[in-house]
């Protein structure tokens, strides 16, 4: 399924949950946090007031409640407002 989003809106894939600690314990999915990053999957083409500065395949960082959780085909995404979103990493 193709999804475009509208005005400044962006779908993101976030990063997978980290599944060991740097010591080398295994965390178990109850306790995992939710990550903060994410690969930019669509962006919309902004408005007349918001310049997209976003654009498809760049690494974002997000807030920890930024965006509404969806499901298309079986994965999960976030979709959010480019203003939800703190930085580009590069």
């Amino acid at each position: 399924m193709q999804v475009k989003p509208l005005a400044d809106r962006v779908l993101i894939e976030p990063n997978p949950a980290e599944e060991k600690t740097a010591g080398g314990l295994i965390i178990p999915d109850t306790a995992k946090e939710k990550p903060l990053s994410g690969k930019v999957i669509a962006a919309g083409p902004g408005t007349a007031d918001v310049k997209m500065e976003v654009k498809t395949g760049d690494q974002v960082l997000y807030g920890k409640y930024a965006g509404t959780e969806i499901n298309i085909d079986g994965k999960d995404y976030l979709i959010m407002k480019q203003g939800d979103i703190l930085a580009v990493l590069s």
